[in-house]
């Protein structure tokens, strides 16, 4: 169960965009953290750091560490398909991300809790590990008994999770459960990541 719990919109400046969901302190201050914030002089960042830094926002943006990380990284490697698609789409295929995107929580935090604390099913049967993968055909439900938990009602019912839908999950409000349909595209993924940087910095 092991996460980051460092300050969010800290790492958010430093990579100049929202990592953990909406941030009004983000929004506030777009610029990097530091004494000297925008006034600040960027040296040229070499091909290294550019890629340890491309990592860095995927592990912060998918809330996982880098033993996890690594260990999906080979995975994929061992997939057939282009290997930075396959990473992504085995993140995108996690359970807590998946509670993510089918708005039943706002953020993948909220979502990983969610799951912690055995409010999540997978195929009708109750699944507490947030970094459980999921293939496709796999149903994913908010349990019975946690359907009128505040926390949950509160998101699926807004206006705003009814547009949050994406074309490898199919949403039943009525039944608060969704379908995991299949691995997603690279076209499909939202998330501003290039993983071919990450695959060279894993592959030196």
């Amino acid at each position: 169960m092991a996460r980051y719990t460092g300050p969010t919109t800290k790492k958010s400046r430093s990579f100049g965009e929202s990592l953990f969901g909406y941030d009004k302190y983000f929004e506030r201050r777009k610029y990097p953290p530091g004494q000297h914030g925008q006034a600040r002089k960027k040296k040229a960042a070499s091909n290294y750091s550019v890629q340890l830094s491309e990592k860095q926002k995927a592990k912060y943006t998918y809330g996982i560490l880098e033993r996890q990380f690594r260990r999906t990284f080979h995975e994929a490697t061992r997939r057939h398909g282009v290997t930075g698609e396959v990473l992504l789409q085995l993140l995108e295929a996690r359970l807590d991300n998946t509670v993510f995107r089918l708005g039943i929580s706002p953020t993948r935090r909220g979502a990983r809790q969610l799951v912690g604390h055995r409010h999540v099913t997978v195929n009708g049967a109750v699944v507490n590990i947030p970094s459980y993968s999921l293939k496709p055909g796999d149903v994913v439900a908010v349990r019975g008994k946690s359907k009128n938990l505040d926390l949950v009602t509160t998101h699926v019912g807004a206006k705003t999770n009814n547009v949050r839908q994406f074309g490898w999950l199919e949403w039943n409000p009525d039944k608060m459960q969704g379908v995991f349909l299949a691995y997603p595209q690279r076209d499909q993924i939202p998330e501003k990541i290039n993983e071919q940087l990450i695959v060279e910095l894993y592959s030196k």
